[in-house]
Formats: structure tokens, sequence, C-alpha cells
């Protein structure tokens, strides 16, 4: 009798530490390993940019990515392009107004596996005060307490108020703007 109460609470024990959920290990973006870059069209020719500020938390479990979250913030006002005449309009009322807007935001409601290292973020992007639903899709390697993700997104500047008055159509300045993320992220807690 002793044997079937061990071999009834062992069982019980198994079953519930196979329902206790697993938990996402939480991460912190170093900024200093990492680069959130921009692309577009002037007048023909290409050009590319990147923002100096930035941080953001995510929180994801590979084997769960679905209840993972993320939000990175996005100082504007350190955007740069390498051109003088550019960088310095870009801040204006006419593109970001970071008078008004100082920072953009993506906040990912949850994760979604694509096969192999392929994820999918799903959130809301939220530049000067406009929010628009986004899906951004990246690879993520993940090795120690270390993660590195790579990812491409393509945007149309003016659903989000980006170009005004003469700049509002893609007369000059292209409307479809690339943005693409090369993120190293630090776990500060939980299981990778």
């Amino acid at each position: 009798m002793a044997f079937f109460k061990k071999a009834a609470f062992s069982a019980l024990a198994m079953s519930f530490l196979a329902a206790t959920p697993v938990f996402a290990a939480d991460w912190t973006i170093d900024p200093a390993h990492s680069i959130i870059g921009f692309s577009g069209t002037q007048t023909d020719n290409t050009f590319t940019g990147h923002f100096g500020k930035f941080d953001g938390t995510v929180s994801l479990d590979p084997a769960h990515p679905e209840d993972g979250h993320a939000t990175i913030t996005i100082n504007i006002a350190s955007a740069t392009t390498a051109d003088r005449q550019r960088d310095s309009a870009m801040p204006g009322s006419d593109w970001f107004n970071v008078a008004s807007f100082p920072t953009a935001t993506f906040e990912a409601r949850s994760f979604r596996a694509k096969g192999g290292n392929a994820y999918e973020a799903v959130g809301t992007l939220t530049i000067r005060g406009v929010s628009r639903p986004e899906t951004l899709p990246f690879t993520l390697d993940i090795n120690g307490p270390t993660a590195h993700a790579k990812g491409h997104l393509d945007l149309i500047r003016s659903a989000f108020g980006i170009g005004q008055g003469p700049w509002a159509t893609g007369q000059w300045v292209a409307l479809q703007v690339g943005v693409t993320i090369d993120i190293t992220a630090n776990q500060t807690s939980g299981n990778p």
C-alpha cells in the first residue's frame, strides 16, 4: 500500500511540474552593440541613417513566443544621416516634429514562431502620435545570456504624418522607408 501511495504522489508531483508554465526570459537591449537604422530615397538617391539613442526590454521564451512582449523606445532627435541639411530638417515640424513627439515606440504584444530561428513581433508602432499595427519579421539567435535579433520592416512614412506640406507626397522624398534592426540584448532574468 505504501508503494502505491508513493507512486501516486510521484505521479501527482510530475503532473504538477508538467502543468507549471515555462517562464520567459527577460532581456534588456544593449544600445552600445545595437543599431536601429533606416533608409529612404531623396531625389532618386538612396540614403541611410540611424538612431543614436534608444532602449528597450523584451520578455520572450522561444518555446512559447505567443506569451512574449517587448517595448522599444527611440529618441527621435538622435536620428542622423550624415547629411547636414537633411539632419537639420528631420527634427522640424514638417518631419518628425520632435518638439511635440520626442520619442517613437514599438510595443510588441506577442511573437510568432515562423520556423527555425525566424520570428515575427506583432505589435503597435507609434510615431508623431500616430499608432498603427505593424509586424516585424526577424531572426533570433541566443547564445547563453546574450540574444541577437536582426530584422527589416518597410513603412509608408505618410501613414505616420512624416512629411508635411510640400513633403507629403513622394515627389522629392519617397514615401517608402525601410527600418532595419540589429539588436543585441542581455538576459536579466528567467530561462531562455
